[in-house]
């Protein structure tokens, strides 16, 4: 008994599995492009035709799925500096290396361990405060 399967994968279903294809490999691409992603991880396609034949055995339903295994994004880290002030906490992250350190942005801006600007934080000092680099020198 000779067989022979006459099933072309690109144009069956009109072309929709061949779609579907395309559109999951698209996928595949992105993640492995993805500076996010681990360049190692493998990513998967896999395609499935499930087939259900009705009683005379000569007509065989067919549904096509086609699904992507991508490679997860890498995890990101930071440090939060928490406390609580006045019954209220508080939750910042900490831009600076540690608590108190300022250190200066990429636009060369000096900023608090919170991320906010010295320039803004001096302008808001109150005048009670004696800046001593200002005070007159007293004579001998």
């Amino acid at each position: 008994m000779e067989r022979r399967i006459n099933l072309d994968l690109s144009i069956l279903g009109d072309g929709g599995l061949q779609e579907k294809v395309d559109r999951e490999l698209e996928k595949v691409f992105d993640n492995i492009l993805d500076p996010n992603t681990d360049h190692k991880t493998k990513r998967k396609l896999v395609i499935t035709l499930t087939m259900s034949a009705d009683e005379s055995r000569e007509v065989v339903g067919t549904s096509m799925e086609v699904k992507s295994t991508l490679a997860p994004q890498n995890g990101v880290a930071t440090t939060v500096l928490v406390g609580q002030k006045d019954g209220h906490v508080y939750a910042n992250e900490l831009k600076s290396s540690a608590p108190g350190q300022m250190y200066f942005d990429d636009q060369a801006t000096l900023r608090t361990d919170l991320g906010e600007p010295v320039e803004d934080l001096e302008k808001g000092i109150n005048e009670d405060v004696i800046d001593f680099n200002k005070q007159k020198k007293v004579g001998k």
